[in-house]
């Protein structure tokens, strides 16, 4: 199919920006740890099999993903790494994972019965994960534990070759919840290793708990929002000296531009009207693409200067108030730098009561992505 970008709207993904943050992650940790690079949800929003290329050869080891679906496209794009999916997996999928060497996750006795019982011509790979204190999935209790690896120590079907858990505050300000979690994990860990010998890979650290803790990772962490170029939190971004680069930018054109009178209004509801005699520019994007209608009164840039939407955004439209009449073409950037003006990712998530990590995942497939390499 033609890949001709036919409108004026883009995503641009700084893949040199991906592979600084890894350089950056890599430097501070110890030698015998490696990256896993998270490239779910499209690699938040980035272009999964892109991120995912760029990431492998800036040295990371392994990929991550939330879905089967998500492992298959990188299989079909000839990435041949170990990827390990964190979501469940059906049992009755499983032979598929394991034909393309895909590790799962597992957490429940059940599960591994089920899938003992498909007698599985080559073993399935999977990592265990263990709720030290996240409430989402996960084994918590030391009973869980003895029960589930026994059960796959006498399984032809599955080779267990990792084990892991996830931190609920390692962003947060304050320790000690982290610790709580942290020694529960070591706990895990110490019974876990009693009953079972072969080596198996630990990983706990996701990229706040990477940057504050290089040296209590294990033999992986798991390098997710900070690879894209953004803080987990205000708290890493002020008070921990690892700089990032932001991958996502976003932009459009005015595709039209018109004088109008005090007193008019634009948009659906009438929402915003002139109090005097003002320019109104138009770009294609809207709420379809992603933009979504709480950011009216959002500012964007135009020849480097601030200027905000005005009236509501539409499904496929946002108008913005001009400081002058602009030529139809003229560059918008909504996301990024330009000339000595920037608009983070950061203050987008701030205006609509989010984190940054929501940003690049909600702009929709219509906005094609532009891979650079500068």
């Amino acid at each position: 199919m033609d890949t001709k970008m036919y409108r004026n709207t883009w995503a641009e993904v700084d893949l040199e920006a991906i592979s600084y943050n890894i350089r950056q992650m890599r430097n501070r940790l110890p030698g015998h740890c490696a990256v896993m690079a998270v490239v779910k949800a499209d690699a938040y929003g980035h272009g999964a099999v892109e991120v995912a290329e760029k990431a492998l050869a800036s040295g990371a080891k392994m990929l991550a993903v939330a879905l089967l679906e998500e492992a298959f496209t990188l299989r079909e794009a000839n990435i041949t790494v170990p990827i390990l999916v964190f979501g469940q997996v059906q049992p009755e999928d499983v032979p598929t994972a394991a034909d393309h060497d895909i590790t799962l996750t597992c957490f429940q006795k059940e599960w591994v019965r089920d899938v003992n019982r498909l007698s599985l011509p080559l073993p399935v790979k999977v990592h265990m994960n263990w709720d030290t204190g996240m409430g989402r999935v996960g084994l918590r209790t030391e009973e869980e534990l003895k029960a589930i690896t026994k059960e796959i120590h006498s399984s032809s079907s599955i080779r267990l070759t990792g084990v892991y858990t996830h931190f609920s505050t390692a962003d947060d300000a304050g320790f000690d919840y982290f610790e709580m979690q942290h020694n529960r994990f070591k706990e895990f860990l110490d019974m876990f290793k009693s009953i079972r010998h072969e080596p198996t890979a630990v990983h706990i650290g996701n990229s706040a708990a990477s940057i504050r803790f290089p040296e209590r990772m294990y033999d992986y962490i798991r390098f997710g929002i900070a690879m894209y170029g953004l803080y987990p939190s205000d708290v890493l971004k002020e008070e921990y000296d690892i700089d990032l680069e932001p991958a996502f930018s976003l932009h459009s054109r005015l595709v039209h531009v018109k004088k109008m009178d005090a007193g008019e209004s634009v948009s659906y509801g009438a929402t915003y009207t002139t109090e005097y005699e003002e320019f109104i520019g138009t770009i294609p994007i809207g709420y379809a693409d992603g933009w979504i209608r709480k950011l009216q009164g959002m500012d964007v840039l135009i020849e480097g200067e601030r200027m905000p939407i005005v009236g509501r955004i539409t499904m496929d439209q946002t108008m913005i108030k001009l400081d002058k009449e602009y030529p139809a073409g003229t560059k918008v950037t909504l996301i990024g730098k330009q000339g000595d003006n920037e608009i983070e990712t950061d203050e987008i998530a701030e205006k609509l009561d989010t984190i940054n990590y929501e940003i690049p995942c909600m702009i929709s497939n219509r906005v094609p992505r532009l891979y650079t390499t500068n």
